[in-house]
């Protein structure tokens, strides 16, 4: 497996948009703790970014010897709106975003019935262009629950077209994320997003649910007890060989420095689970 640092641990309190760090800033700051990739998101570089910043991002990450591990490349996808699966209906720009930052993965959104057909279309454009689709684990969309996520992938029925699996997302819904999940999941992982609270009903953030209506939980770091269980995380992973990406995706802000996040991250991961070295 290789580590994957998002982007996300940039972004400001609540903000899906703003950012606290430069991209140059979290890139330097990946590369000197060892990490093998930065996940890209609209908030730092997406398809309203001018080329001439897209470039200059590209020969940052090929400077430091980085990878773009995966591309998120509107606000709208990781906002989770009713714009976000608007991407599927024109996929093209999205695509040639991927390959000028050297990427092969994108991160999608479907919320309704509709957006299947639209997914097929997409990862039959991407193909042709040796690309690849990914929905993530997430409240209020189509990949709330392990059913449901295993049912659209395969209807999407796209070798190309598979699933991020992220467990705090699937705890909120109340689904079960260990080992046979992983394992049910096994033939359509693409990417492991990895982010960490406690729910509780005095939780200090609040999240709506299709299946379990709001949710409230607090944010803690990943090390942190009491929240998901990552030793049987990676058990599942080891059990079906999994040797992919492994992004460190939670939105740090409220609780410590994009330095602090990304360096504890890093080595608490590297304490409990085998990665490359790079």
């Amino acid at each position: 497996m290789k580590l994957s640092l998002s982007v996300r641990v940039a972004e400001a309190p609540g903000s899906k948009e703003e950012t606290i760090r430069s991209f140059d800033e979290i890139a330097e700051l990946a590369n000197k703790i060892g990490y093998h990739a930065i996940c890209m998101r609209a908030s730092q570089t997406g398809i309203q970014t001018p080329l001439e910043q897209i470039t200059d991002v590209r020969q940052k990450v090929r400077a430091l010897n980085l990878a773009v591990s995966m591309v998120t490349g509107d606000l709208a996808t990781p906002m989770n709106n009713e714009h976000g699966p608007n991407a599927l209906r024109n996929i093209t720009p999205y695509l040639d975003l991927m390959e000028l930052l050297d990427a092969n993965l994108l991160r999608i959104c479907m919320k309704k019935e509709e957006d299947i057909v639209w997914a097929q279309r997409a990862s039959d454009e991407a193909r042709e262009r040796n690309l690849r689709l990914a929905h993530q684990s997430h409240t209020g969309s189509l990949f709330e629950t392990v059913d449901g996520s295993l049912d659209v992938l395969k209807r999407v029925d796209r070798p190309n077209f598979g699933i991020i699996y992220e467990p705090a997302n699937l705890d909120l819904c109340g689904q079960d994320y260990g080992v046979e999940t992983i394992k049910r999941f096994s033939p359509y992982l693409l990417n492991v997003y990895l982010q960490n609270h406690i729910q509780s009903p005095e939780g200090d953030s609040r999240l709506e649910t299709w299946i379990r209506g709001e949710v409230a939980y607090t944010q803690i770091r990943l090390q942190d007890e009491g929240g998901m269980d990552y030793n049987l995380v990676f058990q599942g992973l080891s059990e079906i060989g999994y040797d992919g990406y492994v992004t460190v995706h939670q939105a740090f802000a409220k609780i410590m420095t994009p330095e602090d996040a990304a360096q504890q991250s890093y080595d608490y991961l590297t304490q409990i689970a085998d990665f490359e070295a790079r």
